[in-house]
């Protein structure tokens, strides 16, 4: 771990950095070195590796929390950080969702069954939280994450009661889990109910709680449950996954659990409903005289015929090439390729003199060959 660059130091950030700074570092620095526009080149291809781990940390509140406390130790698998050590691998402890149980049920999971009537309850939805690539987003996928959910107890079968036992209907409500009482007042005789204050609402008493789950008829555990991203799924968009969050009481069902699917940026692509949007470098040259190049697509790299005199700005449309439509068996959006004319660095002398040459026969006053301090300047 101690090789490890920084990952602020990797993305040219602040520590302070906002979560817009980091993701506008990350494109910028993944483009500059994307293995697409530099094929062949090894140090490129380690150093956009590098780029996308450190992103997929700063870009995460509770990884980046994790990040700044622990550092590189925080994720590595001998460290002592996985599963059981502080947020079990940088995700809260709960699948980077945190205490769910504390905003759910108030703080108390001993309130869980805390309501104002008995008979089955439906449990409470969770939330969750997904990261997907662009072309994960595009395309679908499966992903398999980690949450915390309150689920049946297996001993007492969700009763609370001790093997051999069952809970009693309570005395003071007969079972209903409130109670009426009766009030005089200037006004008249008021009457009112409430929650039953010896059962808690549930119209029955434990006596022989279970050992397992205390009583309380469910238990709290960390599962992992597969995600079907659909294909086309945009960021911050929301999977619902019916009978997948917390436990019911009294024989209720299950919640529901919700799951927020957020996308990586892409550091060549960007998205536009259902158009993918590229800016495309080209030489000079390549602009002036025509070429055919090939340009990258979510489904790969395609060839793309420019016409001569291509101006800067020009957009070519790729028909098909876009994010399918979600929920559809067919139908894509289109690839808009913007091109973006490069100017040259580091040209040899013959290129230099090739480009003087054409300046030349178009009559436009470029610097000649000579130092900054003295000699000819221009012609």
């Amino acid at each position: 771990m101690a090789d490890k660059r920084d990952y602020y130091e990797v993305l040219g950030v602040e520590k302070s950095a906002s979560d817009e700074e980091i993701k506008k570092a990350y494109r910028k620095a993944a483009k500059a070195n994307h293995p697409d526009l530099h094929p062949n080149d090894k140090e490129c291809e380690a150093r956009f590796k590098e780029i996308n781990e450190a992103y997929e940390v700063l870009s995460d509140e509770e990884k980046r929390k994790m990040y700044d406390q622990y550092g590189h130790a925080a994720f590595d698998p001998n460290g002592g950080f996985g599963p059981g050590g502080p947020g079990f691998g940088g995700f809260g402890g709960f699948g980077g969702f945190g205490d769910i149980f504390g905003d759910i049920f108030g703080g108390g999971f001993g309130d869980i069954f805390g309501g104002q009537r008995s008979g089955p309850r439906r449990g409470e939805s969770i939330r969750a939280r997904v990261t997907v690539s662009f072309e994960e987003a595009a395309f679908g996928c499966s992903k398999e994450i980690n949450i915390g959910r309150v689920e049946p107890c297996p001993d007492c079968h969700g009763s609370g009661a001790a093997k051999g036992s069952s809970p009693e209907t309570c005395p003071d409500c007969n079972g209903t889990g409130s109670v009426r009482t009766t009030q005089r007042t200037p006004f008249g005789v008021v009457q009112s109910s409430g929650a039953c204050k010896k059962c808690g609402g549930r119209g029955k008493i434990v006596k022989n709680p279970c050992p397992k789950c205390g009583g309380r008829g469910a238990i709290r555990k960390n599962q992992k449950i597969n995600v079907k991203v659909p294909a086309g799924i945009d960021d911050g968009q929301t999977i619902k996954l019916s009978g997948q969050g917390n436990a019911g009481q009294d024989g209720g069902p299950m919640g529901d659990l919700l799951v927020t699917v957020l996308v990586k940026p892409h550091p060549l692509f960007e998205r536009d409903g259902n158009a993918v949007l590229l800016e495309m470098p080209v030489t000079f040259a390549q602009a002036a005289l025509g070429a055919e190049i090939e340009v990258p697509t979510i489904d790969g790299k395609v060839k793309l015929n420019i016409p001569e005199g291509t101006q800067p700005g020009s957009v070519f449309r790729l028909r098909g090439k876009g994010i399918p439509y979600l929920q559809s068996k067919s139908g894509r959006g289109d690839q808009f390729v913007t091109i973006a004319v490069t100017v040259p660095k580091n040209m040899t002398g013959a290129q230099k003199d090739a480009l003087r040459s054409y300046a030349h026969a178009m009559n436009e006053s470029v610097a000649e060959k000579s130092s900054f301090f003295g000699g000819k300047k221009k012609k």
